[in-house]
């Protein structure tokens, strides 16, 4: 007897919107999962306040069972956020894929949080993602359900690559994704933004979530 797939959770990232996480939910759907794409409202609220409203919200889905999830960059940071305060029980969640997650904070965020328009641009939020005492992904701990990170290493902007100082994928560096306790990292030749389009990276998500491994023949 085949044994269905549990619900797949999608948190998309800062100042994103579900369509973002469109390709990871097509592809899901295609093998069967009954996809929950989440919209949430990233630029107008603190990280603290976003994990408890999506961290109520997985607890719904959970009632029957677990869920596994996929976040791209600061989703990563929400649902490691919803556990450790409680929001979501940690018996919920299975495994999650994180897309290009700054896991350790944000060194783009750190230059650029005082200029207006990234204020204006990411909220409160955006003044939490940093590397500085602010940060909440360096105050967060390690997170009791299994975790698979996809770094890129491909930057289509040279001066944030240039602020960034190191390997990344113009937004966050390679090092940055890295979590204690992680099951896996794979490194891709992808950006930031665009990275859960690429073939390799949705391979790679769906071999993690079914077999607890990333895919070895892309």
């Amino acid at each position: 007897m085949t044994v269905p797939n549990p619900p797949i959770v999608l948190l998309h990232g800062l100042g994103r919107t579900r369509h973002s996480l469109w390709p990871v939910a097509r592809e899901a759907a295609r093998r069967g999962y009954r996809v929950h794409n989440f919209g949430y409202p990233s630029r107008r609220a603190p990280i603290e306040q976003l994990a408890e409203t999506v961290g109520r919200r997985i607890t719904e889905i959970a009632t029957t069972g677990i869920v596994d999830v996929v976040t791209h960059s600061m989703g990563g940071i929400i649902i490691r956020a919803a556990v450790a305060f409680g929001a979501l029980p940690a018996e919920a969640v299975r495994r999650v894929v994180m897309l290009a997650p700054p896991n350790h904070g944000s060194e783009l965020a750190d230059r650029l949080r005082d200029f207006r328009a990234y204020r204006l641009a990411t909220g409160p939020a955006g003044q939490q993602i940093g590397t500085n005492d602010d940060s909440v992904p360096r105050r967060l701990p390690p997170p009791p359900f299994e975790v698979g990170i996809i770094a890129g290493r491909r930057s289509t902007n040279p001066l944030f690559s240039h602020l960034l100082g190191a390997e990344g994928d113009g937004k966050v560096t390679v090092e940055s994704t890295r979590l204690e306790g992680m099951r896996e990292i794979v490194v891709v030749d992808r950006s930031h933004t665009f990275i859960m389009w690429a073939p390799d990276v949705l391979a790679h998500t769906f071999a993690f979530l079914e077999n607890g491994r990333f895919a070895t023949d892309v």
